[in-house]
């Protein structure tokens, strides 16, 4: 069912966006519960309400069209190449500027394999064991004072 999916879409986005689903529905100007009965996959919503929750979402309102079966999802490629050829309104010399352009950026785009160099790991000195010396001065760290109670004098 499309509505699941699209209910499960919007709650991993605003998962992404760290948004709770009091302060999307706030920022999309819809209420609470229909949100989440649409994150939930019981409401289908209209696509005004898309179009206000993927603004919340800061993501295009086309994707969620798509995923609400509002929209086809684009699949068919447009061959630029053959497109650029085929323009009558441009010169033959600025066709070639066009394509040579055009196959500059595809061969930039394409991802360059790098060799991977082992590095060795840094070696950490190892922590050295030490006591920890006491606080007190060792004349004070063997006596005790008694605290003062009830039942002591004192001298005036």
């Amino acid at each position: 069912m499309r509505v699941r999916e699209l209910g499960r879409f919007i709650r991993d986005q605003r998962g992404s966006a760290r948004l709770s689903l009091r302060k999307l529905s706030k920022l999309a100007g819809i209420s609470n519960p229909y949100l989440s009965q649409i994150e939930r996959g019981l409401r289908r919503p209209s696509a005004e309400i898309l179009q206000a929750i993927a603004k919340a979402l800061r993501i295009s309102a086309e994707t969620l069209y798509v995923k609400a079966g509002i929209l086809e999802e684009r699949t068919d490629e447009i061959d630029l190449a053959a497109s650029i050829r085929r323009e009558a309104n441009l010169s033959q010399k600025q066709r070639q500027i066009l394509l040579d352009l055009y196959q500059s950026f595809l061969a930039e785009a394409k991802p360059k394999r790098t060799k991977v160099r082992k590095v060795a790991a840094a070696k950490r000195p190892k922590a050295r064991k030490t006591t920890k010396p006491s606080t007190r001065p060792a004349s004070r760290a063997s006596k005790t004072r008694k605290p003062a109670g009830r039942g002591t004098r004192r001298k005036a």
